[in-house]
C-alpha cells in the first residue's frame, strides 16, 4: 500500500487516513471485523514515517536525539461495513545520542521498518528517557483506543 502523505496533510489526518485505507482494503462482507493502524512520528513539525534508507534512519535519529517528539497512531476498526477511527498521541523523550550509538543502531537494521527509525520494544528502548501517554501507542497499536472502538462496534471481547 502506498503510504505517501498528501500535500499539506497533518500527521493526525494522515495516520487516520492510512489506517482506514488499510482496514477498508482488507474488509469483506462476511462480517468479520478488521483492525488496522498507521503510526507517524512528529518532531519540530516534521512528519517522520519509515526511513527509506540507512542514511535516512540516521538522519531521523539525529533529529530525535536529546529531544521530545510526538508519536501519533491512527486506528481503524471496520465492523459490519462501518469504519470507526481513533487517534492516539504520545510524547516520547529521547536521550542525546552519540554518532557511535546512531551508527550501531542503524547497523542492527531494526530502525529500517519503523516510523521515526526506532522500535520502542527493541534496542530502540535504550534511547528513551521518558514517555507521556500510551506506551502501547509508541509500539504502534494503542490498545485502549482499540478497546474503545471495539466497544463502540458492539464487539464482545470477553471483558467485563
Amino acid at each position: 500500500m502506498d503510504e505517501t502523505l498528501a500535500p499539506r496533510e497533518d500527521a493526525e489526518r494522515a495516520a487516520t487516513r492510512l489506517a482506514q485505507a488499510k482496514a477498508v482494503a482488507v474488509a469483506r462482507d462476511d462480517g468479520r471485523p478488521v483492525l488496522a493502524a498507521d503510526t507517524l512520528v512528529v518532531c519540530d513539525g516534521r512528519i517522520l514515517g519509515k526511513p527509506v534508507s540507512p542514511a535516512d534512519a540516521a538522519d531521523m535519529l539525529r533529529l530525535l536525539s536529546g529531544r521530545a517528539h510526538e508519536v501519533i497512531t491512527g486506528v481503524c476498526l471496520v465492523s459490519i461495513g462501518v469504519p470507526r477511527t481513533a487517534v492516539a498521541r504520545t510524547t516520547v523523550q529521547f536521550a542525546a545520542l552519540s554518532e557511535a550509538e546512531i551508527a550501531w543502531y542503524v547497523a542492527t537494521e531494526e530502525s529500517l521498518d519503523k516510523a521515526g527509525a526506532y522500535h520502542v520494544d527493541g534496542r530502540g528502548a535504550l534511547f528513551i528517557t521518558g514517555i507521556s501517554g500510551s506506551p502501547s501507542n509508541v509500539a504502534g497499536l494503542p490498545v485502549r483506543a482499540v478497546l474503545t472502538l471495539a466497544r463502540e462496534a458492539g464487539l464482545d471481547l470477553g471483558l467485563v
